[in-house]
């Protein structure tokens, strides 16, 4: 599983409004983005190594339930970055994933971000018995 990571501010940003991430960003910065990912999707898919991928809402759409069911709306204060989205991937190896997130180092997107962009990779398990992993 690729795990692509953003924050509030960065939502904020690519929604047109200028904020502590920087500068909003540009429509056609954000399209181009768009088109970017759909490319990138199509390549797994006709790799045959695309499983699914799936962009999360913002995080001021967040609710989290606590014990003693406590509901809480987000965003969160104390969490700078949350899961933005995630692509699942079935491909021969832990390097053939890597070189899948390697491309995701060309997104489209103002240089202040890419500056700051990342993305984890983590194997999906099975069952309990890998939880030592």
């Amino acid at each position: 599983m690729i795990l692509h990571y953003a924050s509030q501010a960065d939502y904020d940003a690519m929604a047109g409004k200028d904020g502590p991430a920087g500068p909003a960003w540009k429509p056609e910065e954000v399209a181009a983005m768009g088109e970017f990912m759909g490319k990138l999707m199509n390549d797994l898919v006709e790799s045959g190594e695309f499983v699914d991928a799936v962009g999360l809402a913002a995080p001021v759409h967040t609710r989290r339930v606590s014990p003693g069911n406590v509901v809480t709306d987000g965003p969160y204060a104390e969490t700078a970055e949350v899961l933005a989205g995630y692509t699942i991937v079935d491909c021969a190896s832990f390097d053939r994933a890597t070189e899948i997130v390697a491309r995701l180092v060309d997104t489209p997107a103002p240089e202040h971000v890419r500056a700051r962009g990342y993305a984890d990779i983590r194997p999906l398990m099975s069952g309990l018995e890998e939880i030592s992993g």
